[in-house]
């Protein structure tokens, strides 16, 4: 499980090997991740867009941007949270992904960033864990 928070928000990620969806004599890894993203403050903020920086085991990096996630752009009153599971392909056996969601203040529309910490992608023909 790994965590970060900004501004009173905590994002909180747990990824899992796919094994049944990789094959690894093809070069083909895929991962699942469950995010859970918690409200700590006092007012309402509204999940914008993400960014995504996924590090394959050899360096090379994918950049993913987009409104929301998963199709939605939640809104998140105080104490409240929100939950979603993606997945991520790559083409070795481990990796890291990081990056960022873009949150709007609902009373202030003042918008600001919240990091999404970074990640381990390790599989189990990984001998060397990154994380």
């Amino acid at each position: 499980m790994y965590i970060a928070s900004t501004r009173s928000i905590k994002v909180i990620v747990n990824p899992s090997y796919l094994e049944a969806e990789s094959n690894p004599e093809d070069n083909e890894y895929r991962w699942s991740y469950h995010v859970r993203i918690e409200n700590h403050g006092d007012e309402a903020v509204k999940l914008l867009s993400r960014f995504w920086r996924i590090t394959d085991g050899g360096g090379r990096v994918n950049e993913i941007r987009g409104a929301g996630v998963v199709g939605q752009q939640p809104v998140l009153e105080p104490g409240a949270a929100f939950e979603y599971r993606s997945w991520t392909p790559l083409a070795t056996p481990s990796g890291i992904m990081n990056g960022l969601y873009q949150m709007e203040e609902r009373a202030s529309g003042a918008v600001f960033n919240v990091t999404i910490p970074a990640f381990s992608l390790d599989s189990p023909y990984q001998a060397v864990r990154l994380n």
